[in-house]
């Protein structure tokens, strides 16, 4: 099975380039958890990697939330001990309500949520864990310094970065090593292009979400170019769109293989 769009190492495991976002998942607004949509949501997953070979997961447990971080254990727990999916979440964002999303990057706050994903997950070691925003009321080194600790520990194997700017991946390296740097771009958005040279000349693999737009760039015409233009940007660039719908699913992978 050839992966969709190649092949990239993150975090130490070679996975597609062509990765899933999962925030869609829970439904509107990613609020909700998944009862209604709970099968239709295990066979995406399922087929995803199964059927496709697409080896690179991303999630969060503000997704839900929490329900897609029990989603994917659910579904992928007994499959991807033995290969090299990768499974990355994110913790730093909290959800006050439906449609509010707030970042709080407390150490202990960031030790309780790395423990909650544990728990949900059912792992020992979170693969790749991204500090989710950077909270500004809190040391943007202090957040950071929490999941090295946690790293340290040996609950993270991993530590990646979201919706940060070059200097900040700076400061980040100046604590610990990063492992990827997940931020928005697409054909819409291309103010971010000087972070993924930051990244190419660091060495360090540049994930990026809504790759189209939210669905503004999803109409078949469109995806295929706002795909192929991410993954022209160089081999360390991995898109990774979100869907909660098989159809579009199957439509993403075929946009990109011919």
């Amino acid at each position: 099975m050839n992966p969709p769009g190649g092949t990239i190492t993150i975090a130490g495991k070679t996975v597609s380039r062509l990765g899933l976002g999962t925030m869609r998942l829970p439904g509107r607004d990613s609020w909700g958890n998944l009862n209604a949509g709970r099968a239709k949501a295990m066979r995406l997953l399922g087929e995803a990697v199964r059927a496709h070979g697409i080896t690179h997961i991303d999630t969060a447990d503000a997704y839900g939330p929490h329900s897609v971080e029990d989603l994917i254990r659910d579904v992928l727990a007994p499959y991807w001990f033995d290969t090299d999916v990768l499974i990355a979440t994110k913790v730093g964002m909290i959800r006050p309500g439906p449609t509010t999303w707030k970042p709080l990057g407390r150490p202990e706050y960031l030790r309780a949520a790395v423990e909650g994903s544990l728990r949900r997950l059912g792992v020992e070691r979170l693969d790749l864990c991204y500090l989710h925003r950077n909270d500004p009321t809190v040391p943007f080194v202090e957040q950071v310094g929490a999941l090295a600790e946690l790293h340290a520990e040996g609950k993270i194997a991993h530590i990646g970065l979201s919706k940060v700017t070059p200097d900040e991946i700076y400061t980040a390296l100046s604590v610990t090593p990063i492992a990827a740097v997940q931020n928005k771009l697409n054909l819409d958005l291309q103010d971010d292009l000087e972070t993924i040279e930051h990244c190419r000349d660091l060495g360090i693999p540049y994930v990026a979400y809504a790759p189209l737009g939210a669905g503004a760039l999803a109409v078949q015409e469109n995806r295929a170019k706002a795909l192929r233009w991410l993954l022209d940007l160089g081999p360390h660039v991995a898109p990774i769109p979100g869907t909660a719908s098989l159809p579009h699913l199957h439509q993403l992978i075929k946009s990109i293989q011919t």
